[in-house]
């Protein structure tokens, strides 16, 4: 799953719109390196997401395109 797409679905990040800002700014690393909207994403990886108030970071727990906001926080778990 792209990383902006799992940013909307998980609800890290409210808009797709807003997750694609976020990576082409650099605020959005996996592994330690900033990514682009497209990277493929995958269960264990570690994200960190940067905001102006700090950042958070989490480990990819599992993929769902179409995970409802009850299974949302089920798909990472914070770090």
């Amino acid at each position: 799953m792209r990383i902006d797409k799992f940013l909307k679905v998980s609800r890290i990040l409210k808009r797709r719109g807003v997750a694609n800002e976020a990576c082409d700014g650099g605020n959005v690393f996996v592994g330690g390196k900033a990514v682009k909207p497209s990277y493929r994403l995958k269960i264990g990886d570690e994200v960190c997401v940067k905001f102006s108030s700090g950042e958070l970071k989490f480990r990819v727990k599992a993929l769902n395109e179409k995970a409802s906001k009850d299974e949302a926080a089920s798909l990472y778990e914070i770090i």
